[in-house]
C-alpha cells in the first residue's frame, strides 16, 4: 500500500469509526483523509471503496495490536490477546465492531461481507495458533466476539468473563 493510500485509509477509518457510515459527507471524509477531493477519488473512487479502504486499514491495525509479539506460553498468550482486545475496545471501538457495523449499514454488499468473513477468520486462526488450541477456532472467536459485543455494556466485567471462558478451553477436561 502506498504512503498516500495509507494516509487516506487511516483518515477514513477515523472518520467512520467516530461518526458511523451514513453521517460523514464526502467533504468530511476528504478532510479526515487530509487530501483534496480529487486525490480522495483517485485512490477511492466511490464511497463503497472508501469504506473498504478504511476497514482494510482497521483490519491490519487490529491484527498487529492484538497478535504481534505474544508470549509463547498458551495461557499467557490467551490472557494477552483478551487483554489487548479489551484495550482496543477502550481506545478504538467502545461501541462495538466496526466490521459488523459496516455490514449492518450496507447488508447487500458482498465485498463488505467478504472482508468481515476474512477478518474474523484471520482473528480466529491467529488466536488458535497463539494458544495451541487446535480445533477451537470457533470457540475462541466466540469469546473474542462476545467480549467485543458485551464491552459497551459491561466493560471490565466482560473482559473478566472472557478470560474465565478462555481458561476453560485450556483446561485438560476440555
Amino acid at each position: 500500500m502506498s504512503d498516500m493510500m495509507s494516509k487516506i485509509s487511516a483518515g477514513l477509518e477515523r472518520a467512520f469509526a467516530n461518526r458511523g457510515f451514513a453521517e460523514p459527507s464526502v467533504e468530511d471524509l476528504r478532510d479526515a483523509a487530509g487530501v483534496s477531493l480529487r486525490t480522495l477519488y483517485k485512490y477511492t473512487p466511490s464511497r463503497a471503496e472508501m469504506v473498504l479502504a478504511a476497514l482494510e486499514n482497521r483490519h491490519q491495525r487490529y491484527l498487529a495490536r492484538v497478535f504481534d509479539d505474544l508470549p509463547e506460553e498458551p495461557s499467557e498468550a490467551l490472557d494477552t490477546i483478551l487483554t489487548r482486545v479489551g484495550n482496543w475496545m477502550v481506545t478504538e471501538s467502545a461501541h462495538g465492531c466496526l466490521f459488523h457495523a459496516a455490514v449492518a449499514a450496507e447488508p447487500g454488499s458482498q465485498p463488505l461481507r467478504e472482508l468481515l468473513e476474512r477478518h474474523k477468520a484471520e482473528v480466529a486462526a491467529r488466536a488458535t495458533a497463539a494458544t495451541a488450541l487446535n480445533g477451537a477456532d470457533t470457540a475462541l472467536l466466540l469469546i473474542i466476539e462476545g467480549l467485543t459485543q458485551a464491552w459497551p455494556l459491561h466493560h471490565e466485567a466482560a473482559l473478566d468473563a472472557a478470560k474465565r471462558l478462555g481458561l476453560s478451553l485450556l483446561s485438560p477436561d476440555h
